[in-house]
């Protein structure tokens, strides 16, 4: 027996020895790297005083050009910064991918146990000196303090480039509450709000405008210029995963929100005191085949219904009417819809045909993230690359036919030198690079990046804010949804005894009349969420997606009926997808659908303090049998809903 534990030790020891060397070499390949970048690294830009006024010399040649120059107009500026960059600038430009930053806000530069997104991203000197890239987004949330202390770091380092041209930092959603994992970045200096779908069962777009300005003035505080949403697309399609991040089915509904969302954070003009919107995903990335999400293969969008004008509703009612100033592409293929079957970023009909010819767009497009390359980790590929229909064409040749499709800028990138192969070799002409550069600089201008890119650490103070955290409690209270109110059990009596199950205890303190046992309870309240039958998936984000069967499995099924036959029960239901949850419905004496609000608000509406508004985003299907007659591209086509589009009741 001491032989094999001292076995089973040794064998330890060498894996845990395996792991230290295999870190160790991470380590210093990413230390040399950030040592050939740091290289690059110049002065930084001195202040002019010219007519006294203060500008800054960028490119530190000890005059003021024309591009430093916040008098000129913008169209010169642009025209003169394009003529001073070398194609590896301007190809530097057009790519945009996710970037690490350590815990104290210094730039993250080597691969580090204490950051662990450091071992799947660049160094920031690796890509703004090595790549000359200057978009750059993060997927972490640290210390508000910490954060702004990095913006300025990394703005900093982008001032120390030849041309000083300033970094345009974007963020994914971050205002989702804490129960509410994968609809957001966990934020939680920021205010809290519903997720997009109970920003669309408010019906309230006013709020959601408001939703917007209080995002940007807490974006700003933390150097965020752009926000890549919201997601315009239709969730006419029940099983897709990413329902959860659309405003629901109806597309004259999704276009009055995604106009109002836009508009809080841009403004009705561009300025510095915006927050840019890159809405998604261009042309509608609703009705995926199967309910299968196009990050994955095969990719294919289905069109049953021949609906593909439907899904752009949300686009030219919404996003363009509010002005959008940037645009993604979705990942799939729009079968049988354009002269080749190739996904949305490829594809020319759609970018240039579509978008730039028949809705005269002007703005930036930028693909989604992972068109061209595998996203791998240790050699594990966590997902192929979006290729659909292209999958046979090398790495250049993707980037060659994504920028003649018509994209200005590729998402989850890093491959300028790729770009800058193609224009030496004659392939893509420097004036068709130069076209994407007048649209990418002209945002980073009418932001005010070139003349204020640092960002003032006192600003902190908007977060925090008891106004900005009100309006995302009204929202939350707005966005609940009464469905089913038997015998008016609700709102529940002071007296009535009430037993807990699926609540998070944190945010439940405090409520009387809370028991510690089913048997004690008069009531029972049931938290649960939306089924998630995933599967068995070849790449490991895939099985992150919440997707396959909308039905509970009838494991999981019975457990619930067994607690709502146990007591009268109220069910509350968060709605990432629409449930198919006939049994559930018919045996619990009130339902409500939550769509991300905490847990203390759906107890006051239980208890009475507010009433009920809310209406339905999406039908609920009676069956899943239903959901298999449905067709991808059509809205509210269940044909014997349980709960239809709309619905929606109050106390009375």
């Amino acid at each position: 027996m001491k032989k094999v534990f001292k076995f089973i030790g040794y064998t330890l020891l060498s894996v845990i020895g395996l792991i230290v060397i295999l870190l160790f070499g991470i380590y210093l390949k990413s230390y040399f790297i950030y040592k050939d970048a740091s290289k690059l690294i110049g002065k930084e830009a001195s202040i002019l005083n010219i007519d006294g006024k203060e500008f800054r010399d960028l490119n530190k040649n000890g005059k003021l050009d024309t591009y430093e120059d916040s008098r000129a107009t913008i169209e010169d500026r642009i025209t003169d910064l394009i003529s001073q960059m070398t194609i590896e600038e301007k190809a530097g430009a057009m790519f945009i991918t996710m970037a690490a930053m350590n815990n104290d806000g210094s730039l993250s530069e080597t691969q580090s146990a204490f950051n662990p997104i450091s071992y799947i991203v660049e160094g920031n000197s690796s890509m703004v000196l090595g790549k000359n890239m200057n978009h750059l987004n993060t997927l972490q949330s640290t210390s508000p303090e910490a954060m702004v202390a990095w913006h300025n770091n990394i703005q900093k380092l982008a001032e120390r480039t030849r041309l000083g041209i300033p970094i345009t930092l974007a963020t994914d959603p971050r205002h989702g509450v804490p129960n509410a994992p994968g609809a957001s970045i966990y934020s939680p200096f920021f205010s809290s709000w519903p997720s997009t779908l109970g920003l669309a069962a408010t019906r309230d777009s006013n709020l959601v405008r408001a939703f917007g300005d209080i995002a940007r003035q807490e974006y700003m505080a933390l150097g965020f210029r752009l926000t890549l949403s919201p997601m315009a697309d239709l969730a006419t399609e029940p099983r897709w995963g990413r329902i959860n991040g659309t405003f629901g089915e109806d597309a004259e509904l999704a276009a009055s929100m995604t106009k109002a969302y836009i508009l809080g954070f841009q403004g009705d003009t561009i300025n510095e005191h915006s927050v840019e919107c890159m809405v998604k995903h261009f042309a509608g990335g609703g009705p995926q085949e199967k309910g299968r999400d196009a990050h994955f293969p095969p990719g294919h969008q289905q069109y049953p219904g021949n609906n593909f004008n439907y899904h752009l509703i949300p686009f030219v009612k919404g996003a363009f009417a509010a002005g959008v100033t940037q645009i993604m592409p979705y990942y799939g293929a729009p079968m049988g819809q354009t002269s080749e079957n190739v996904g949305f970023g490829y594809n020319k009909d759609i970018i240039t045909g579509l978008l730039r010819n028949t809705y005269h767009y002007e703005g930036i497009v930028c693909t989604d993230w992972g068109l061209v390359t595998d996203a791998k980790v240790f050699g594990y590929t966590l997902k192929p690359a979006a290729a659909h229909g292209v999958e046979s064409l090398t790495t250049k040749q993707r980037i060659e036919k994504i920028i003649n499709a018509g994209c200005d800028m590729f998402g989850g990138e890093a491959l300028p030198t790729v770009v800058v192969e193609l224009v030496k070799e004659g392939k893509i002409s420097e004036k068709r690079i130069d076209s994407s550069l007048r649209r990418i600089l002209k945002e980073k201008f009418r932001l005010g990046l070139f003349d204020h890119p640092y960002i003032d650490p006192t600003g902190v103070k908007v977060i925090n804010n008891a106004n900005f955290a009100a309006k995302g409690i009204e929202a939350q209270q707005k966005s609940l949804v009464l469905l089913k109110n038997d015998a008016h059990i609700l709102p529940l009596k002071t007296t009535t005894k009430i037993f807990l199950e699926g609540f998070n205890k944190e945010e439940t303190k405090g409520y009387a009349n809370v028991v510690s046992s089913v048997e004690a309870a008069d009531v029972i309240i049931l938290k649960i969420g939306t089924p998630d039958n995933a599967g068995k998936e070849k790449y490991l984000l895939q099985k992150l997606f919440n997707h396959g069967s909308l039905a509970f499995n009838e494991k999981e099924e019975t457990r619930l009926l067994k607690i709502i036959q146990s007591k009268p029960t109220i069910t509350v239901i968060n709605l990432q997808r629409p449930a198919v949850i006939p049994s559930i419905n018919k045996f619990s004496k009130a339902l409500i659908a939550d769509f991300s609000s905490q847990d203390n608000v759906i107890l006051d509406l239980i208890i009475g303090k507010f009433s009920p508004t809310g209406k339905l985003p999406f039908e609920l299907p009676s069956s899943m049998d239903e959901v298999l007659q449905q067709k991808e591209d059509l809205p509210y086509d269940t044909k014997n809903p349980l709960y239809k589009f709309g619905a929606g009741i109050g106390f009375e």
